[in-house]
This record gives structure tokens, sequence and C-alpha cells, in this order.
């Protein structure tokens, strides 16, 4: 239970905040001395409890128009906490079209909930003109582009940058992002950190890019590393570049495409950047698939493409996160569930993982008329529009039918479980040996090896360092 004193406090600092801050008023001398007064009354006697609490971090990995999943489950998230509370996340970390919701929450940071209703309003009436050109003339430049290309082997005509132009998304993202904003959210506190990672094409590196309204220093590890910029438009349309599809951004002196590209470890912006727990919103189903009776068949160019962008978006995640149930499994038989040897510290970080309940790919092909008859001209060339192409589908159906489907799969599969959810979001212990809760088969595949586990830890105290 607070104390008198702590409410009495909360309750000043609420007050002349409202009048301060959120209404300006900054002509009154007596308000504002009362204002920093209770600041730092507030500070002083919520520093411990502030210490104790976990800090929640948000990491919305890449899958193109899928995405619309994660507005989803953030829609029920919002639905289990107060009306008019802020984001709930201290750190957002995002990549692809993860990196696109992950700006929008941090940009409208002071209302969790305006912010969840305006990306619904958005992913829930796409059009795929909204996000490339997809009118015919554009489509049948394109395809003699690439056959022009093609037959004279780049000599008469040069090769385009991408089989899509993502033009209008930049339009789109420019008109309704407020990338300015970012520095608000810091500056009053409704947000630590946001992170955006996109791929080097020259480094060969995974950069993510960071604001931070704490110090926090740049990390460089193998083929990856942390940079800490002004984020804008230009590090979102990176971040979105799928390669091929879309073309590459330049930023500085070199061009960068897709996040997910060489991102093997997507957790870790949100763990340096503090993060204690975090929630993930993955984007495809985790069953796997059970071979077809009868003669196997050769994929064709459009399921390949497919298997890529898959493996691209989702299989680093799933590596990471049986990193961390490794790493917490270690952990958790050691005092303190704190590992320290040689300098460097991991700490246990617990995870909340919700993932489709369906194969996307099976409602992709239940949306696939929806698309503009030029791209499914142009997808059905590729062998795209069939059962084994629908894959790639998924991922550029950015057409308002099957997001909404998404969308409200994302918020039943959230509600589905919202009872550990609100408990996780709420910093409530969540009695998982691996740290991972959600997905079940992942926690309960390493239960076993932390059995007469014995560990030697140093008792150094060296800079901490986090995975």
């Amino acid at each position: 239970m607070p104390s008198y004193w702590s409410l009495l406090v909360g309750s000043a600092f609420k007050f002349t905040q409202n009048l301060v801050v959120e209404r300006g008023i900054a002509d009154a001398p007596l308000l504002r001395s009362l204002y920093y007064v209770a600041m730092l009354l507030g500070k002083s006697k919520t520093a411990k409890s502030a210490a104790d609490t976990p800090k929640m971090g948000l990491v919305l990995p890449g899958g193109g128009a899928r995405c619309a999943y994660q507005v989803g489950v953030l829609k029920a998230v919002a639905e289990l906490m107060p009306p008019r509370a802020a984001n709930p996340f201290s750190v957002i970390s995002g990549t692809s079209a993860g990196a696109i919701n992950s700006v929008v929450l941090a940009t409208r940071a002071k209302s969790f909930r305006n912010a969840i209703a305006d990306m619904e309003l958005v992913w829930g009436h796409f059009r795929s003109e909204q996000v490339f050109k997809s009118d015919a003339w554009t489509m049948l430049c394109t395809s003699l582009r690439w056959l022009g290309a093609l037959v004279s082997g780049g000599v008469l005509v040069t090769p385009p940058k991408s089989l899509l132009n993502n033009a209008p998304l930049r339009e789109l993202l420019q008109q309704n992002v407020r990338m300015n904003y970012i520095d608000r959210s810091l500056e009053r506190g409704y947000l630590d950190a946001i992170a955006v990672t996109a791929a080097g094409y020259d480094s060969a590196r995974s950069v993510t890019f960071f604001q931070s309204r704490e110090d926090v220093l740049e990390w460089e590890r193998v083929r990856r590393k942390g940079n800490q910029d002004k984020i804008t438009l230009d590090h979102l349309m990176a971040s979105v570049a799928v390669p091929m599809v879309f073309p590459p951004v330049q930023l500085g002196k070199e061009f960068f495409g897709d996040g997910a590209m060489r991102q093997a470890t997507p957790l870790s912006p949100a763990v340096r950047l503090g993060a204690d727990r975090i929630l993930v919103i993955g984007v495809r189903n985790e069953e796997q698939d059970s071979l077809k009776a009868g003669a196997p068949q050769s994929p064709n160019f459009g399921r390949i493409a497919g298997y890529m962008l898959d493996a691209l978006f989702m299989d680093g995640l799933s590596a990471d996160l049986e990193r961390l149930t490794r790493l917490n499994t270690i952990i958790a038989n050691v005092p303190q569930k704190v590992v320290e040897n040689e300098g460097e510290r991991l700490r246990f970080i617990e995870a909340f993982v919700i993932l489709p309940s369906e194969d996307i790919r099976d409602i992709a092909g239940q949306h696939m008329h929806e698309l503009p008859w030029p791209v499914r001209m142009l997808l059905r060339g590729i062998g795209a529009m069939n059962t084994g192409g629908r894959q790639l589908l998924s991922y550029l159906l950015f057409e308002s039918g099957y997001t909404r489907h998404l969308i409200d799969l994302g918020y039943r599969d959230a509600m589905a479980n919202k009872d550990d959810l609100l408990a996780f979001m709420q910093g409530k212990d969540m009695m998982t040996e691996g740290g991972i809760s959600g997905w079940s088969r992942l926690d309960t595949e390493y239960m076993d090896e932390s059995n007469g586990l014995s560990i030697p830890v140093s008792a150094g105290s060296g800079e901490e360092e986090r995975p």
C-alpha cells in the first residue's frame, strides 16, 4: 500500500504538471516552483520503488503486411490499461514494418490508446497503392524494364533498383507521422528509448539507430552495432527496404536495406537500452508444416521468394528467443539472477511472446483477390498466386480486408491470454524457469537443463555488459 506521503506528493506532482507542462502555464512562478519541488520530492521518495520496478520493453519484428497483427495485439493491451494511460513501454525496438509501428507509438506516447486507435485506422484501411505504385502503367514499365535488362545483359537497359516502387509509403509516412514528436516523448518521460534497425550494404552490418533520454553508450559487436542518432523518415524507409522488393535508402555515406537482414539478435537493442521485461509480438505461426503425401514438387520462384522473406523476418527472432531461454535457465540457478564474470554482466530477462494462432498464409489466400489486377498479374507471373506462393503474398497484401482480418486475429489472440498478459505488464512473477511466457513449447523445452547445474561465478564488479 502506498503511504499517505507518497499519495500527497504524487497528487501535487500530477496537478502542477497538468497546469505547467500540459496546459503551458509558464508565467506563474509560484506554480512552476511548486512543480519542481514536487518533482524533486517525488523522485526522492519513489527512487527505491522505481529501481525495483522492471523496465518494460516492446519488440516489434518485421513482416510487411503481416504487421497488422501487431496492431491487434497492442489494441488488446490498450484495453487492459486505464483509458487515459500513457505508453506503458519504456523501451521500444522495431524492425522493418515493425519499425513503423514502433515510431508511431513513440511519437504518440502521451496517450497509448489514442496511438493504437490511429494505427488501427491506418492499417485497417490500407490499400496497396498507399505502399507501392500498383497502377497498370507502372507494373508494365517495370516488367518491360526487367525483360530488357535480362535480354541485353544490362547494356541497353539498366535493371530497376527493385521489384516495386514504395514512394507512396514515404508520402504516407511524411503526412501522418510527426518524427519530431519523438523528442517530446523522451523529454516528458513517456519513453526512455526508441530503436530502429537497418542493414548496411557496404559494411555488411546490422545497425541499430536509437534515441534515448538517458546516457547510453553506443555498442559494437560482430556484424552489428548501435548508433545514437536522431531518427528520421529516412531511417524508417531504410528499415522497410525489403531486398529486391523495395529500393535501398542512403543514410550518410552508406546504403541501407531491411533491418531484418543480418539481425541475428533482435532482442539485443531492447536489452541494451535497459529493458528488463520484453513483450514480443511475432507474425508467424510456429506450428511446423507436415510433409504432403505424394511426390514432392519443385518450388517456383514465388515460393522461394516467400521462403526467403519468412526466414529473413522470423528466423532470427526464434533463434534469439531460444538463446534467451538458455541464458535464463543458467542465470536462474545463481543467486539474484545475475551472472558477473570478468567485467561482464548477464541479467535474467523475461519475455512474453504472442504469436498468431492461425496460419497467416491461409488468411492471405482468402484475400488475394483484393490486390489490384496489375499486381496480381505480376505476382502470378512469378508463381505467387498459387498455394505455394501464398507465403510471399502474405507479406505484400496491403489491402484492408486482409489487414483487418489480422488486426482481429491479434486482438483475439491477446485477449485469449489476457490474464497472463496483464500479470506480465504489471511486473508480476510469471513463474517460468526459462523466462519465456506465451510460447509454452519454447519454455518447457529447456526445463530439465537446469537439473544438477553448477556454475562458478566470480564476484567481480566490472562494467555492465548486456547480451
